[in-house]
């Protein structure tokens, strides 16, 4: 009885409990359409909110990122006013130089009388030399000897055909390459001022075996070399005494870049490649050549002034770049770039060219002149002269000087001491070329590159100097048969500041394919630590 009853209660409390249920049914409707209400109205306003937190942090990355390029603009405006300064600087300095020197120079009439300067090439090199003597004001005449290059500097300066008819005329005589030793030596004695050549400078220059025995009666050290006429002898030398040669053209066949060869194995077989490959292609014009040691180290030039008697002002150091390609890969061009500083004597200096004093003096010799040395920690060798202008040195030098160009070269052909005032820092230039160059190819330079115009982005021409240009019509075109164009120069506190100053003017200049060299001034880095090391620039 008991349990039935209990199921009966059971039953009565599961009947309870529908209706129990229904009843919180009805209140829980009740308040579920007013907390989904609740819930729908929160939902967007917590979207709002949200988006306007994203909106406001796009706000504040646009806003650090507007701050960004605002700061990238001043300070980008900051450099040009800084570039624009300093070139208004180096305009002045010169600008008040010139009126110095024009002062001095003053007659009694009270007129300025510039100097006159008469130019004289066989290939057309030192148009821009020419080009900035006459824009300090002074005269200038040109003369080119080849035909093919009389076009060269045309609008710059004036030129003349025959410049033996205008040597009375000028102030100065400026011969710009080797070949005019006799000429120049016998100017000098009919009392001429004259810039380059002598017949001993030449010979340095043109001779290899003969500067390096010059080189070694004043105490300097050489590297061991041998010069050959025949390829035969040559290569049985390698085959008896194998390791690494350099092969060096002698003579005119220097101007044959492509010929110069750096051997790269230890057992000379590619040299000996090399000498059988000339053997069959270059046995005529290559009759002259020398083979010398190899030497580990920086590669690395001092050179300076000669007035007659000593040398004048600073030295210039200066770094080659001559391969074509960056990391000095491809066909040797001469120079594609150099990087320089000038510097009082040093131990580089006081080791090598300064040792050749008496000889120069002796000769006679005017002009620059120039060592290309390989330095390493048992000591400096010479390589070979340049006793010349060089190219595009001399543009390089330029960047540089701030004395009165005129006042300077006609001191140095008169045998006068000169203080020369230059820049302190570092100076760096960029060969800007266009095919053929390195090569010489009449017809691929009228393909490519004849009359080809240049044209500037902006009208700054701070740093250009003309390479084979003339002026035609209010434009700059290429002229010759080359294709070497301009050089870029850029100047700076540091070797770096002067790399980045050359190579924003070269981003201003635009000619159909051109090209250049990328890293001018890069290897300063390690060089400067090697040779600051072996205690060569103090």
């Amino acid at each position: 009885m008991a349990a039935g009853n209990h199921d009966n209660d059971e039953k009565k409390g599961d009947e309870k409990k529908p209706e129990e249920k229904k009843e919180e049914l009805k209140k829980e409707e009740k308040k579920a359409p007013v907390e989904t209400k609740d819930a729908a109205e929160k939902k967007p306003e917590e979207k709002k909110e949200e988006a306007k937190k994203e909106e406001k942090k796009e706000e504040a990355k646009k806003e650090e990122k507007t701050a960004e390029e605002k700061r990238e603009e001043k300070k980008e405006a900051a450099e040009k006013k800084e570039e624009a300064k300093k070139a208004v600087e180096r305009r002045e300095e010169k600008k008040e130089a010139i009126e110095k020197r024009m002062e001095e120079k003053k007659p009694a009439n009270g007129e300025k009388v510039p100097y006159k300067f008469l130019f004289v090439s066989l290939e057309a090199l030192i148009g821009d030399l020419a080009w900035q003597v006459k824009e300090e004001g002074n005269e200038v005449k040109y003369y080119i000897r080849d035909k093919s290059e009389k076009d060269v500097a045309g609008g710059f300066v004036e030129k003349v055909d025959d410049w033996k008819a205008h040597k009375d005329w000028a102030d100065v005589i400026v011969f710009d390459d080797i070949g005019f030793g006799q000429v120049a030596d016998e100017l000098r004695k009919e009392g001429k001022a004259v810039v380059g050549g002598s017949v001993y400078a030449d010979k340095l220059e043109d001779d290899r075996e003969f500067g390096q025995e010059e080189l070694k009666k004043v105490g300097v050290n050489v590297l061991p070399h041998w010069d050959f006429k025949d390829f035969d002898a040559a290569i049985e030398f390698v085959q008896k005494n194998p390791g690494r040669y350099v092969v060096k053209p002698n003579g005119e066949a220097q101007n044959e870049k492509e010929l110069a060869y750096v051997g790269q194995e230890e057992d000379g077989n590619d040299v000996i490649n090399i000498l059988q490959h000339y053997k069959k292609s270059w046995a005529k014009k290559l009759n002259d050549f020398q083979l010398q040691k190899y030497a580990q180290g920086v590669e690395v030039a001092v050179g300076a002034f000669f007035n007659g008697k000593e040398f004048v002002g600073p030295i210039f150091v200066n770094f080659e770049h001559k391969k074509m390609f960056p990391g000095d890969i491809g066909p040797n061009t001469g120079e594609m770039g150099t990087s320089s500083f000038w510097a009082p004597s040093n131990k580089l200096f006081r080791e090598t060219l300064e040792r050749m004093e008496a000889s120069l003096a002796a000769s006679g010799y005017v002009g620059y002149i120039d060592l290309n040395c390989i330095a390493n920690a048992k000591g400096i060798y010479p390589l070979e002269f340049t006793a010349r202008f060089g190219y595009p040195t001399i543009s390089l030098q330029l960047e540089g000087m701030v004395s009165p160009l005129g006042d300077f070269f006609y001191a140095l052909a008169k045998g006068e001491q000169y203080d020369l005032k230059v820049r302190k820092g570092f100076q760096v230039c960029v060969v800007i070329a266009v095919p053929p160059f390195p090569f010489t190819d009449p017809a691929a330079f009228r393909r490519y590159s004849e009359d080809a115009i240049i044209l500037f982005k902006k009208p700054n021409l701070e740093g250009v100097h003309i390479g084979d240009v003339k002026y035609v019509e209010g434009d700059w075109r290429l002229s010759g048969q080359s294709g070497y164009a301009l050089v870029i120069t850029g100047s700076g506190q540091t070797m770096d500041d002067a790399r980045k100053q050359a190579y924003k003017r070269v981003e201003n200049v635009m000619i159909p394919n051109m090209f250049y060299r990328t890293d001018i001034g890069e290897r300063w880095v390690r060089d400067s630590d090697m040779l600051h090391m072996w205690g060569y620039l103090y």
